[in-house]
């Protein structure tokens, strides 16, 4: 019984060395451009065609910093996996740890604290964030004909996740990405993808603890009050995101409100103001999203066929990144060249 103990053990470290020669792909880590949950590179990947998968030239790379944001970035991998196929959330080429070139392949590379290192290849989104769209408005907001088609878009996103029993949890501008994409009538223009998974949960789980995850400006009133982060609650998030678009603004006063219990304290008397200015269909489309009874809130397939987005077009054509945002994955001086195994 030993001497098969043995052999069995020999043959699975054959493999593993096999392993770690066919499924070797190098890259380069580029410039940081954020991260929250991680830090977040541009990356050029140097063999984006291997005999196990496909990845474009340059994409991004989210890194986990310390344990909880292991968690969380593998957590985010594990959601993406699920949600494949759907072109209004981030794609996700897989995630792998970093493994020192010297040592067999399933030894896990540690930071400089010692801890575990994880990498998340994601989609590049040229375009930016729709934070960063919102806020170079200076406060007067998107045209009402962008705003439409990036809610279309966020809509498709949002049912998509339900309909693969998820809950996104923390629905900002920030976490809405612009990705070029070519229109029907072949001009190139952005589309707004969901991204940001770390925070997902299935519907029906009861996460624990507090209870209530994501952005407290965002959060649904039953999240605020009852901790319940269900699909209507979703709906709540894209209507504030939708209000902001329009605005320009967050949709409550920041000045005051920092913590869950002053947007708690705000709801029980009021709802999130919207502007007269705003067309009756953008209006009317709000009052659904932002409806206080979570029961009287459309769900994201039957807002879809809204007038506010039945009709939406693509916005004025996209000229795409700068050379400079390119070049500066390759260029930069602080790019590293990885290993993953």
């Amino acid at each position: 019984m030993k001497r098969k103990a043995e052999i069995k053990v020999e043959v699975n470290i054959k493999k593993q060395r096999n392993c770690r020669r066919n499924h070797r792909v190098n890259w380069v880590r580029g410039k940081l451009i954020g991260g929250r949950y991680g830090s977040v590179h541009l990356a050029t990947s140097t063999k984006p065609i291997t005999r196990f998968c496909r990845r474009p030239e340059i994409m991004v790379v989210k890194s986990s910093n310390g344990v909880p944001c292991l968690r969380s970035v593998q957590h985010e991998a594990e959601v993406l996996i699920k949600l494949k196929g759907c072109p209004s959330v981030i794609e996700c080429y897989g995630g792998q740890f970093t493994a020192d070139k010297n040592v067999l392949w399933w030894t896990i590379h540690a930071d400089e604290n010692g801890e575990k290192v994880y990498n998340l290849f994601l989609e590049y989104a040229s375009g930016g964030s729709l934070d960063h769209l919102i806020k170079k408005s200076d406060g007067c907001g998107l045209p009402e004909s962008e705003v439409r088609w990036y809610t279309k878009s966020i809509l498709e996103g949002v049912k998509h996740i339900h309909q693969c029993d998820y809950v996104h949890c923390d629905l900002t501008p920030e976490n809405i990405l612009l990705v070029p994409t070519t229109t029907s009538c072949g001009s190139t223009s952005l589309v707004a993808k969901i991204a940001d998974f770390g925070l997902a949960k299935r519907t029906k789980e009861n996460v624990g603890g507090s209870g209530c995850r994501g952005s407290p400006m965002y959060l649904s009133p039953e999240a605020l009050l009852d901790k319940l982060q269900d699909q209507p609650s979703a709906i709540w998030s894209v209507g504030c995101i939708v209000l902001e678009m329009l605005t320009g603004k967050p949709p409550w006063d920041t000045s005051y409100c920092w913590k869950p219990r002053d947007f708690l304290n705000k709801l029980v008397v009021d709802s999130p103001k919207i502007p007269a200015k705003i067309s009756k269909e953008g209006r009317d489309f709000l009052k659904i999203c932002l409806a206080f009874n979570p029961c009287k809130r459309l769900t994201a397939e039957e807002l879809l066929s809204h007038p506010f987005v039945a009709q939406s077009i693509p916005p004025e054509e996209y000229n795409g990144a700068s050379q400079s945002d390119t070049a500066s994955v390759t260029l930069s001086s602080s790019s590293e060249e990885v290993t993953l195994l």
